[in-house]
């Protein structure tokens, strides 16, 4: 086994001799771990999923990991005995994962035209308010995206005329070159792997069936989005070369910062000041919440700076599911800084009826303090 060569065993952390239900509860665990979706933007996770599912593909099928067990790779690429040189019908769709995955050393794909590629994704960013998060947002965006030809309905060719057969490649649509040892197999560099050519390409498209195009498109943005969340619109991104299938386009959201509310996950997170009157006689506070409606916060007597007071159900909604995240308060009290002769003469006789035991935590520290360096 070369070196660009991982054992599927080792990829889904089982042993050799696992059974179905060890592999398939592995495969499910490393699956979630590495999904894209919670993965943003993390290429090496998303490999790692790509690689992982191939693995999975193979040794979830009896016949095809019997193969692998004996052949390794090899029972996977071209001129391994399963059929004339190429993969067999029982293994020419996992090749080309292979390919796709690994390179082209892993690739048996079936004798013919190369598979028509994919459009390539495209990305989208959206900044939207807090409230728009919360409520979810209905828009029309508008991109500038390749779409297929109307000149050439996509083929790529003028209309009237067609392809021919690649005389490079036979029409196989790759060609092989000896490396050392080993035969590599590469995409045709004439018909870039199609295994046919154009006489006369359309004049529009030059040959590619598709030309660039603004358009516009209706986005649904659900609910409970947070940043990073991403929104695809299938077979809304480029068109594929010669009326190949599109790619998709990914919305991906940024909530802009809110002057009141902090979010992690669910939870909204906020921070009010209230008097010391109010901190030492307790009271109520309201609070409006995105939804409109206005929360009213009981502040028991007594309550320091820094306690938190939740309020259930007062976040943000659950995306894609059911119910709502808290809401959580965090109390700030406030020294007053500007006082009337009356207030002042208010707090000095306050002042000459304390005991020490209006407030414990001050009367604890100083008993240390005292105690730690001898009075």
């Amino acid at each position: 086994m070369s070196s660009t060569e991982i054992d599927f065993y080792e990829l889904l952390e089982v042993s050799r001799d696992a059974d179905d239900k060890a592999i398939k509860s592995s495969y499910r665990k490393l699956a979630m771990k590495y999904h894209p979706d919670r993965n943003p933007g993390d290429a090496e996770a998303e490999a790692q999923f790509k690689a992982v599912s191939a693995a999975y593909e193979v040794l979830k099928d009896p016949q095809k990991r019997a193969a692998y067990d004996r052949f390794g790779h090899a029972a996977f690429q071209q001129g391994n005995g399963f059929g004339g040189g190429h993969a067999g019908a029982d293994f020419g769709d996992i090749g080309d994962i292979f390919e796709t995955i690994f390179g082209s050393a892993f690739g048996g794909g079936a004798a013919g035209q190369q598979r028509a590629r994919r459009g390539a994704d495209l990305r989208y960013d959206m900044q939207i308010t807090l409230e728009e998060a919360f409520h979810g947002k209905s828009t029309a965006i508008e991109v500038e995206v390749s779409q297929t030809c109307d000149t050439c309905n996509g083929s790529g060719a003028s209309p009237g005329t067609g392809t021919r057969g690649c005389n490079l490649c036979n029409g196989y649509g790759k060609v092989r070159a000896k490396q050392g040892f080993f035969v590599v197999e590469r995409p045709c560099p004439n018909c870039h792997g199609r295994g046919e050519v154009i006489e006369d390409p359309c004049g529009d498209c030059r040959g590619e069936g598709r030309v660039d195009k603004a358009v516009e498109l209706e986005v649904e943005i659900p609910p409970g989005v947070d940043t990073g969340t991403r929104v695809r619109l299938s077979g809304k991104g480029e068109a594929g070369p010669r009326g190949a299938p599109p790619g998709d386009l990914y919305i991906f959201i940024h909530v802009k910062p809110h002057p009141v509310f902090e979010r992690e996950g669910t939870t909204l997170h906020t921070r009010i000041p209230i008097s010391f009157t109010k901190a030492a006689l307790g009271g109520c506070v309201e609070i409006p919440g995105l939804d409109g409606e206005t929360n009213k916060v009981d502040i028991p007597d007594g309550i320091q700076s820094g306690k938190q007071l939740r309020v259930r159900g007062g976040g943000m909604p659950v995306l894609q599911g059911r119910g709502r995240g808290d809401m959580v308060v965090e109390i700030a009290v406030e020294t007053p800084t500007k006082l009337t002769k009356e207030q002042r003469s208010i707090l000095e006789q306050f002042r000459d009826t304390e005991t020490g035991d209006e407030c414990p935590q001050s009367r604890s520290f100083f008993g240390k303090v005292k105690e730690a360096f001898g009075g």
